[in-house]
């Protein structure tokens, strides 16, 4: 990562390198050229799901920051994670967050990133202050409804009749580049019109305008976005080296086919430039191995050789799906090694994501007929009041006070309910 000191041209470039949109490059080329200071630029992710190989693609943009002299924040916006559609539930976003930043460091070391030159931030360590709220409440004054929604559409999980809270997500995240003081803001293609809407509205409320970088989104295994909630589009960070392979063999690779398929883009976004990090004077290097016999292992050093390879196919799906297999074990295999050795992370992991617990039979009542204790003497009003011989043992009690006294329940054993 180190390697010679980068021009400002360099640097500039090495910041817009595969990145699918810029809006408003002129503030980079302003502050890289002109100030010549580093530019300082943030990347969130609502701590929701487990974090999958997905990640690597921003990472490896993260990873060029860094080398381009970047300040790089980290948002981990537990609280987004609990407004969109409560998928982090309240009691877990804290576990969630701390889960995520172990998974985000082990990535970045990965890639061979300092983690002295980032900075992690917690969203509700400032998300929650006078300072921010009055914020919220001077941006809702001038975001329509129909602004808000369309803003999040891509987003924020869409529902019918949706909570207010998907409203009040994008306009957060417009908010967050003010609050963590930055230039810019970095994010996938998907986040474009959160952009374009804190481009729109962070100057009616007196602040200034920032620079939004967006990746491309890289379809997922099954083809698509790589969905947390569907467990063939994604590899999670810590899946075995047998589940990746089983994983890789299902996944969709059309003989010929480049549109739509997400180990090739995984090659080109994560595996050739991880590669070239490790040796900056080449543009990295992805091996397919085939078997004895069958010749010489296929060694590509950009993607057009291998696009061009596979549409021939001279690079079949299973040779492509073998050498992205070895690649990825190699790559998550120092991330894994942490995890185990890890007490901390371990037990971060079991409280972020506890195993659901397994449905439970309903039991069927039982018809109990008329002649046990008390049957037809007790009688049940509308009211839900009882009457009858027999009542006061089933009767809990006409207050609150009574009720609590009859239920022995004290205030220790309240506590721990």
């Amino acid at each position: 990562m180190a390697g010679r000191e980068l021009s400002p041209q360099e640097k500039l470039s090495l910041i817009k390198d595969q990145l699918q949109e810029v809006l408003h490059e002129d503030i980079l080329e302003n502050v890289i050229l002109k100030e010549q200071r580093p530019l300082v630029i943030y990347w969130g992710t609502a701590t929701t799901g487990r974090p999958h190989c997905g990640y690597f693609v921003p990472m490896m943009k993260i990873a060029h920051f860094l080398r381009a002299g970047c300040r790089v924040k980290i948002l981990l916006a537990d609280i987004h994670g609990f407004l969109d559609n409560l998928k982090a539930p309240i009691e877990l976003v804290k576990f969630r967050a701390e889960y995520y930043k172990y998974i985000i460091q082990s990535l970045l070391k990965a890639v061979g990133v300092s983690l002295e030159k980032l900075e992690f931030v917690l969203g509700s360590s400032y998300q929650l202050s006078s300072d921010y709220t009055m914020d919220i409440f001077r941006l809702s004054s001038v975001v329509t409804e129909h602004d808000a929604k369309k803003a999040g559409a891509e987003v924020v999980k869409q529902v019918d009749n949706a909570t207010l809270s998907g409203l009040i997500y994008p306009l957060m995240q417009a908010l967050d580049e003010q609050h963590l003081g930055v230039d810019a803001q970095f994010g996938g293609v998907d986040q474009r019109k959160i952009f374009a809407l804190a481009q729109e509205t962070l100057p009616k409320i007196g602040y200034k305008e920032r620079a939004h970088l967006m990746n491309p989104m890289v379809p997922g295994l099954a083809g698509g976005k790589m969905s947390a909630s569907d467990p063939d589009s994604k590899i999670d960070i810590l899946d075995t080296a047998d589940a990746v392979k089983k994983k890789l063999r299902k996944a969709y690779a059309a003989s010929g086919e480049i549109e739509g398929n997400g180990i090739i883009s995984f090659v080109e976004y994560v595996l050739l430039p991880i590669s070239s990090l490790k040796d900056p004077e080449s543009k990295g290097r992805f091996v397919c191995e085939r078997r004895e016999g069958e010749g010489d292992p296929l060694v590509y050093y950009d993607i057009e050789t291998l696009k061009e390879d596979y549409r021939a196919d001279k690079l079949t799906p299973q040779l492509l799906k073998a050498g992205a297999s070895a690649a990825l074990i190699d790559l998550l295999a120092p991330i894994q090694a942490d995890f185990q050795a890890s007490q901390e992370w371990q037990e971060i992991e079991r409280k972020a994501y506890p195993p659901a617990e397994p449905a439970k039979k309903k039991k069927q009542p039982k018809d109990k007929g008329s002649r046990y204790p008390g049957a037809g003497n007790v009688k049940t009003n509308p009211d839900g009041s009882v009457e009858g011989k027999g009542k006061e043992e089933i009767e809990v009690g006409k207050t609150a006070g009574d009720a609590m006294s009859k239920l022995e329940i004290n205030g220790d054993d309240a506590a721990q309910a």
